[in-house]
């Protein structure tokens, strides 16, 4: 079986009523949008993407992952390069939103 490949969007949200920087973040798996969300910090919006991303790929395989946001990520989701998370024998493919719709 091929490692499934997500999409991933992060970005700043613009300031609004809110007097502190937001960070958004959406996991994607081709059109179907599979969690989203916002931290107060990029470094919390990744992990929070990393662990989203971690429960989705075991659920492919029918199992329930222990302790999902320990999940190792290898690359940058900031720099909107290709990145991959491994935790065990799961892994996945994550890419930045803008290059999967090429």
């Amino acid at each position: 079986m091929t490692e499934p490949e997500l999409s991933y969007a992060l970005g700043v949200i613009p300031p609004g009523r809110f007097p502190f920087r937001r960070w958004r973040w959406e996991l994607w798996h081709g059109a179907t949008l599979l969690a989203t969300g916002w931290r107060t910090s990029e470094r919390h919006a990744e992990r929070a993407l990393g662990t989203a991303a971690a429960r989705f790929a075991h659920g492919l395989h029918g199992l329930h992952p222990l302790r999902p946001e320990a999940a190792e990520v290898t690359g940058r989701l900031n720099a909107g390069s290709v990145a991959r998370l491994r935790w065990g024998v799961v892994s996945c493919r994550l890419v930045p939103r803008e290059a999967a719709a090429d």
